[in-house]
């Protein structure tokens, strides 16, 4: 890993403003990666890019390969020519501060499958060639997530384990039937991927030219209603049924008292390894196709993971059970070189995972909202504890934002009163602050850290408060929903980022007067 020092902002693309209910890969997301260059942001980090399911989550996706259909800007497509004005007439409005993921797809999928209805008529030999070379390019999990999806629909959305048994069972033969009787819709779906990789590579250039790296996030773990689950099964801990066998998640917590049950399928770590983790060369080879450095989440879980029975409703009567450790970093690298991973080593971390991730170089993190709870000496999130092998975040997207854990109290966490306010008090005499403008206050810390990287949410730059949460961890319904208006974001909070970014060496000073490249954004 690089040791320059810089620094970003956190902000998932459907939390961009604009048209149509949710934030896309369109103008406003370009017009978000020039902001990002004015304020002297060399890092964008997103969220998981994947198609979401049950509740929205990135991090519970129909493929761990494949792009977010609802990402798609119906715009651009209307300007090549594939919808109509007409067609977009009836969407959800502009504006609004939360994406309505149902409406969002009521709306959108049949205008996507009108696109590739279009495209299939009227796109020229370069389009169907450009196309045709994609679909080759990414067969190896293309072809069965569009099956999955199309036949998902099939299904009324039910998971694949309640499907028709043979076509659950992947018999050749019901699949070979299934793949003809639904070939129009399969085809719309592989258009929908290739729509969405077009308008992200679009995306990835205009970052490369403003000097902005993109981080992107791989989970861990994958979701059991997904393609990938489906297609490979004999990958991962299931039962006859084929429902997980055991689920991951975490013990009791700083977040909850019961743990956290996430309900993925566990691998099958002995079956990948016998074919040398080529699942997982694949995933992280599509990955740093689409970002400049990915995000590892729950890195602990290679080293070891928590187990829970599949049954079981809580994660209190969990195990930790040894993952596949340095065998699969070692052919990750064998397979892919230097790996520009940031390892997530949140929460209950031994030695033994610091170990491996020292033994790759791969940079952990630190957040500054764990830094004020505990032994100034010991706490290894407080600023004068950091090491530049680091990203510092004052949050994060699992975190409150940084007014609402300042000024919401207990909140979602196992603490007490006593433990807040002491909390407070010492930051308060931390950061001398008065607590009028802690999101600053937390912002400078953490770039006038030595961590090499430093990262902030959107929402702390806004200093919003905790109706701006992205996440609650543990909460099934309601996440993932937050969205900035256009007018929010203005060249005054790009000025004052800039301004510590080079006070703090993570960008260089600007030498004379340049061109104000974000216009001010409008919905």
């Amino acid at each position: 890993m690089s040791r320059s020092r810089s620094s970003g902002v956190l902000l998932h693309p459907t939390s961009l403003p604009g048209p149509h209910g949710i934030g896309t890969l369109g103008d406003q997301a370009h017009r978000f990666a020039a902001w990002l260059a004015d304020a002297g942001q060399r890092v964008w980090q997103v969220l998981p890019l994947g198609p979401t399911g049950y509740g929205d989550s990135p991090y519970q996706c129909f493929s761990a390969f494949g792009g977010n259909p609802l990402l798609i800007d119906l715009d651009l497509l209307a300007q090549q020519g594939l919808l109509a004005e007409d067609d977009l007439a009836h969407l959800p409005p502009a504006g609004g501060e939360r994406v309505d993921y149902g409406a969002v797809l009521d709306a959108k999928r049949p205008l996507l499958e009108r696109a590739a209805e279009r495209f299939a008529r009227t796109a020229p030999p370069s389009e169907r060639a450009a196309f045709a070379a994609f679909g080759q390019r990414h067969a190896g999990w293309l072809d069965d997530l569009a099956h999955f999806m199309s036949l998902k629909l099939v299904h009324d959305g039910r998971t694949w384990t309640e499907w028709d048994r043979a076509l659950a069972g992947r018999e050749p033969g019901a699949l070979a039937r299934s793949r003809a009787e639904l070939a129009r819709e399969i085809e719309s779906r592989k258009l929908a991927q290739y729509f969405f990789f077009r308008q992200w590579e679009s995306l990835r250039d205009r970052c490369r030219a403003l000097d902005v790296s993109v981080m992107g996030d791989v989970p861990i773990f994958v979701a059991h209603d997904s393609a990938d689950v489906w297609a490979r099964p004999d990958l991962f801990e299931l039962d006859p049924s084929g429902a997980p066998a055991v689920q991951a998640g975490v013990p009791p917590d700083y977040f909850s008292e019961t743990g956290q049950l996430w309900g993925n399928p566990i691998y099958r770590w002995s079956a990948m390894a016998r074919e040398g983790y080529a699942w997982w060369i694949a995933r992280l080879r599509s990955a740093f196709a689409l970002f400049d450095r990915v995000r590892l989440d729950h890195f602990r879980g290679f080293e070891a993971h928590w187990e829970v029975p599949g049954a079981d409703e809580t994660a209190e009567n969990g195990a930790w059970v040894k993952g596949p450790g340095p065998l699969l970093f070692d052919a990750l690298v064998r397979a892919l070189g230097p790996l520009p991973i940031v390892a997530e080593n949140l929460g209950v971390i031994t030695p033994e995972v610091e170990a491996l991730r020292e033994r790759y170089g791969f940079p952990g993190m630190a957040v500054l909202q764990f830094a004020f709870g505990s032994d100034p000496q010991t706490n290894i999130f407080m600023p004068h504890n950091l090491t530049r092998d680091l990203v510092v975040y004052t949050g994060t997207h699992d975190n409150d934002t940084t007014v609402g854990w300042w000024t919401a109290g207990v909140g979602d966490t196992t603490r007490t009163e006593e433990d807040v306010e002491a909390e407070r008090d010492f930051a308060r005499a931390y950061l001398r602050s008065d607590g009028t403008e802690i999101h600053w206050d937390f912002i400078r810390a953490a770039l006038g850290s030595v961590a090499d990287t430093a990262i902030v949410p959107l929402q702390d730059v806004l200093g919003l408060g905790r109706e701006a949460r992205m996440n609650v961890p543990a909460r099934e319904q309601g996440n993932w929903t937050w969205r900035f208006r256009a007018e929010a974001l203005t060249t005054a909070h790009a000025a004052r980022l800039r301004e510590l970014a080079e006070m703090y060496g993570r960008v260089a000073r600007r030498t004379a007067a340049a061109p104000d490249r974000s216009e001010e954004p409008a919905e």
